[in-house]
């Protein structure tokens, strides 16, 4: 090869790297220039999100509070009817208790005390309906879970020790839960 061919190979070479250089440099500044804008779209499409998510959490909050309102003024709507309810049905024992009351001057004593037995039982079925027993307490082992004792005294029969001998006031249970312990009297 003579120094022209060789000259004209080397200019050739120049333009081809710095046609690469300058190819690569505009390639450079596109890719620069396209994540700029990938970042101002990004930027605003997370202040977007941003914004959405920020609005959906706004709305869910206000939902939930609006709903522990209600679902607080629904309890006590429920607790004043199931009050109503229950005061309702206790009406008829007062009327009872009235009668009772007014009933003039009578030598015949054990139709008054069977009228207020009839009451008694009316009221304890009334209880008994809304889930309301009495605790039976007479030969009973003594139960801290049932039972408050009052008082001990020496068992009358050796088979009542540790066991209720009397009761001084009657427990009740609703739904096998512990309204009032009964107060007795234990065996030792």
């Amino acid at each position: 090869m003579d120094t022209q061919e060789i000259e004209k190979k080397q200019a050739d070479d120049k333009l081809k790297v710095t046609g690469e250089k300058s190819d690569q440099t505009n390639l450079q500044v596109e890719t620069e220039k396209k994540s700029e804008e990938a970042d101002a779209c990004d930027n605003v499409s997370d202040e977007e999100k941003y914004q959405a998510l920020n609005d959906s959490y706004l709305r869910l909050m206000a939902e939930y509070d609006n709903f522990r309102k209600r679902t607080l003024r629904e309890k006590a709507d429920l607790i004043k009817s199931g009050s109503a309810t229950a005061l309702t049905n206790i009406l008829p024992v007062i009327d009872d208790f009235e009668r009772a009351i007014n009933v003039d001057k009578t030598e015949d004593i054990t139709s008054v005390f069977d009228g207020v037995k009839l009451i008694y039982d009316k009221f304890i079925s009334y209880l008994s309906q809304q889930g309301v027993k009495i605790i039976e307490t007479a030969g009973q082992p003594f139960d801290t879970e049932l039972f408050e004792a009052v008082a001990t005294i020496p068992a009358p029969d050796e088979d009542m020790k540790g066991k209720v001998v009397d009761c001084v006031q009657t427990g009740y249970t609703l739904f096998d839960k512990v309204l009032r312990h009964a107060k007795v009297v234990v065996g030792a």
